[in-house]
C-alpha cells in the first residue's frame, strides 16, 4: 500500500452522503473525523476479491478515539500546573571537550575503536554496515557485520558526577579492609532512529560499547489503536451460565473503549563477516552430565555441547528456557593463541513468539515469526557451514493493553546483544583511560555585564 493509496482511502468515505449523515448524527463535525486505512493482509481465497475495507472512522486525536467514544485531552498544554509541581530537577549531561565521535563523508562514523557506515533506507530504516573494530593489542582493524562481595565504586567511572556513595563496612577474615579495585569506564555510543508507523513510534537504537559489544534495541511507544464497545464498565460484561465472561480479546481502558491484544515483531538482518566471509553457525547447548556410580560424590556436572549447523534447517532456532543455549557465529579458519575459533555470539533477551496456528492466514503471512533465529546463506545455497551466511533475528512483543497505556503508552523496549566470543585475546577495554575530576570541569553560568 503506497502513501497515495492510503490518502485516497482516507478521503473516499466522505464522498458518501449516508456515511456523512451517520457521523453528523453523533454530534460530530466532519472536519473532526478522519478514516484510517490499515493494510488488511490476506485471509484466504474467500476474501481475496472481497470489497471489504479496513477503514476505521476515528476522531482527530487520531488513533485512540473511535466515533463511539468520549475524547480525552492528554496534551501537555492542557495541564498548566505540571511545571509547578515538578518532582525531579532537570539533569544535564555535558562533554566539556566536545563529542568523541567524528562523521566523515556524512556516513562514516568513527568512535573509540569502532568504525561503521550509516545509511537511511526507505524500506529497512537505518542500515548499519561495514562495522569494524580496531583491536588495540594487534593494531588490526577487524570486521564482523551482592552483600559481602560488594566492591567500592570509583567516582566518575562507575557512576556519574553527583552520585552519592554509601560506604559498606566490611572486613577481611584477618580484619584488614578490602583493597580498592581498578576500574575502566565503559562508554556507549548510541545511533538512533525513530519511525512513526501508523499509531506506533518505533525507536531503533544501535548501541556500540568500548568492549566490542553491539546491542540492537527496539522501543515501542505511541497511541493505542482501540475499538469501540457498548460497555462502559467491566461489571457490564456478559457472562454465561457457568459465570465465564464474554471474551473481549482485550481490556476495557475507558468508557466504550477496548484496547485489543496484539503483537509486534521486528526482524534484524545480520550479515556477519567474522574475520572474513566464510563463517559457521554454532549452537552451544548447556547439558547435564550424570556421573557414574561411585565416580564422585557429585551427581552431575554441566557441559557445553557444540553443534555446527550444516544446513538451513539446523539453523532454525526456537528459544526455550528449558534448552539453555548460546548461538555463535565463528570463523573456524582463524583461532586465538590458545586455539579457540574467533566469533561473536547472539545473546537473546526478552522476546515473544506467535501463539497463532501455523495454518492461520495471518501466521502464514508472518511465518518468519515461527522461529526467533534463522540462518541462511547469503547466495541462497542450502549449505551453511563455512559459507557467507546471514542471520535473521526476530525480536517480538506481546501487548495486552492496560489503562496506563491509554491514550499514550509508556515506552516498552527489548534488545539483544552481539557479543565478542574469543574474538579478542583479552578484553579490549583494558586500554581505556580512567576519568579524573580535572578532566570533567563543571559547566556553569556566568554573569556578563553589558
Amino acid at each position: 500500500m503506497t502513501v497515495e493509496e492510503m490518502s485516497d482511502a482516507t478521503w473516499a468515505p466522505f464522498s458518501n452522503t449516508e456515511f456523512n449523515r451517520t457521523i453528523i448524527s453523533r454530534g460530530l463535525n466532519l472536519t473532526d473525523v478522519i478514516c484510517f486505512p490499515i493494510s488488511s493482509g490476506w485471509y484466504g481465497n474467500k476474501e481475496e476479491t472481497s470489497s471489504k475495507s479496513s477503514k476505521y472512522p476515528i476522531r482527530v486525536g487520531q488513533y485512540s478515539y473511535p466515533v463511539q467514544t468520549i475524547p480525552i485531552d492528554y496534551r501537555f498544554a492542557s495541564f498548566p500546573t505540571l511545571d509547578k509541581t515538578r518532582i525531579l530537577n532537570p539533569i544535564s549531561m555535558e562533554q566539556p571537550r566536545g563529542p568523541s565521535f567524528v562523521i566523515e563523508d556524512n556516513h562514516l562514523v568513527k568512535w573509540a575503536n569502532w568504525e561503521f557506515h550509516l545509511k537511511p533506507d526507505p524500506r529497512a530504516g537505518l542500515i548499519i554496515s561495514r562495522v569494524r573494530f580496531h583491536d588495540p593489542d594487534t593494531q588490526e582493524t577487524r570486521e564482523y557485520g551482592f552483600g559481602l562481595q560488594a566492591m567500592p565504586l570509583e567516582p566518575l567511572n562507575d557512576c556519574p558526577r553527583n552520585a552519592v556513595y554509601m560506604d559498606g563496612i566490611f572486613a577481611a577474615a584477618d580484619g584488614t579492609p578490602y583493597p580498592i579495585r581498578e576500574v575502566r569506564p565503559k562508554l556507549t555510543l548510541v545511533v538512533r532512529m525513530v519511525a512513526s508507523v501508523g499509531n506506533y513510534d518505533y525507536i531503533i537504537d544501535y548501541e556500540f560499547e568500548t568492549d566490542g559489544l553491539m546491542r540492537p534495541k527496539v522501543g515501542l511507544s505511541g497511541i493505542l489503536m482501540v475499538k469501540g464497545t457498548a460497555y462502559e464498565n467491566k461489571n457490564q460484561v456478559k457472562k454465561d451460565k457457568e459465570g465465564n465472561e464474554e471474551e473481549l480479546y482485550g481490556t476495557i481502558l475507558s468508557e466504550n473503549v477496548i484496547g485489543v491484544i496484539h503483537d509486534h515483531y521486528v526482524t534484524f538482518y545480520l550479515d556477519l563477516d567474522v574475520d572474513g566471509p566464510d563463517n559457521s553457525f554454532v549452537k552451544v547447548n548447556l547439558k547435564r552430565q550424570e556421573t557414574k556410580p561411585g565416580e564422585s560424590p557429585r551427581k552431575s556436572y554441566m557441559k557445553a555441547v557444540r553443534n555446527i549447523a550444516k544446513t538451513e534447517k539446523e539453523g532454525q532456532i526456537r528459544l526455550s528456557l528449558y534448552d539453555p543455549s548460546e548461538f555463535h557465529v565463528i570463523n573456524s579458519g582463524k583461532t586465538t593463541r590458545v586455539g579457540n575459533p574467533t566469533g561473536y555470539k547472539i545473546v537473546p533477551r526478552a522476546t515473544a513468539a506467535s501463539l497463532l496456528d501455523h495454518d492461520d492466514p495471518p501466521q502464514k503471512r508472518g511465518a518468519f515469526t515461527n522461529n526467533q533465529i534463522w540462518v541462511t546463506p547469503y547466495n541462497m545455497d542450502r549449505y551453511i557451514e563455512n559459507k557467507d551466511i546471514v542471520v535473521w533475528y526476530t525480536l517480538g512483543f506481546h501487548h495486552i493493553p492496560c489503562q496506563e497505556d491509554f491514550p499514550i503508552m509508556p515506552t516498552v523496549s527489548s534488545s539483544f546483544d552481539l557479543k565478542p566470543t574469543n574474538f579478542f585475546e583479552r578484553n579490549p577495554i583494558l586500554q581505556a583511560c580512567l576519568y579524573f575530576e580535572r578532566d570533567l570541569p563543571v559547566c556553569g553560568t556566568e554573569s556578563v555585564s553589558a
